[in-house]
């Protein structure tokens, strides 16, 4: 579940909200259909586009709060000079008011798992990008084979898996999986990826094969992968190194937004 989403809900069994949602968006604006934000009394969570078109929603949404039994209403936004917004296009914002018992039907309304991503490594990179997709729509399997390696606090979209052997995993991910490879032995990584590369073959299901370190690892690799019967178009199924084009930092902080801006551009 999204953090946003987490913290709207615990807010909401103590104080009533409006739930702005971006009902219909038409041209050049800044959040698609199904954005949404909470408005309490006190705090706005989430955003439908920041600026002038989300401040005059948050009045439109609190005098809402202060009004007996305010029905829902649908406000039109053009983001135009009006607006002191250039985008020029259309957004249409849907208000309604949410209380305590409302949460379940909020919760499946606006739960959105996310694209597949699976882990393979809870070493510093991994903490640091589980860190990052932790507020990404992304659902994270984050997985290792040694015990006690995760730490208790997770983001509300990661579920942890200790997998020895931690390949085995491979088989049993959701199709559509993006896999990103960063394990803490380079013989737990060449596991993985063959693993990968037989479901490829067997199923070509996973989206996307990430393997963490150097070209001169990935040549080391390669080798090792032919030998044991990959053809060089299965090996262009990899991605290594990997990361966005342009991000030379080795901090793992660094590596995690490049990897996760990677994850990004493969979009659905």
């Amino acid at each position: 579940m999204p953090r946003h989403l987490t913290d709207v809900l615990a807010h909401l069994q103590r104080h009533a909200a409006v739930l702005v949602t971006v009902a219909q968006a038409q041209g050049s604006v800044p959040r698609d259909a199904g954005a949404w934000m909470a408005v309490f009394s006190d705090r706005a969570i989430n955003t439908v586009g920041g600026g002038r078109l989300e401040q005059d929603a948050i009045a439109a949404a609190r005098a809402m709060l202060g009004a007996d039994n305010a029905p829902p209403q649908t406000l039109r936004f053009a983001l135009g000079p009006s607006l002191g917004q250039c985008c020029g296009g259309v957004v249409h914002l849907q208000l309604e008011v949410i209380r305590a018992a409302d949460s379940a039907a909020v919760q499946a309304r606006l739960r959105h798992s996310g694209p597949p991503v699976a882990l393979f490594g809870g070493g510093h990179v991994g903490h640091a990008l589980v860190r990052v997709l932790g507020d990404l729509p992304f659902s994270v399997q984050w997985l290792d084979s040694r015990d006690a390696i995760f730490p208790a606090d997770l983001p509300p979209n990661v579920v942890c898996e200790q997998s020895d052997p931690v390949q085995s995993a491979v088989a049993h991910l959701p199709a559509q999986s993006r896999l990103v490879i960063m394990s803490f032995s380079h013989a737990e990584d060449l596991d993985i990826v063959a693993a990968c590369l037989l479901r490829q073959r067997a199923h070509a299901d996973l989206r996307f094969i990430g393997l963490i370190g150097s070209a001169t690892k990935w040549a080391t690799f390669r080798k090792r992968l032919q030998a044991r019967g990959f053809s060089d178009a299965e090996l262009a199924q990899v991605t290594s190194p990997i990361g966005i084009a342009g991000i030379a930092g080795k901090a793992p902080e660094v590596i995690a937004v490049a990897v996760a801006a990677q994850l990004l551009q493969l979009g659905e």
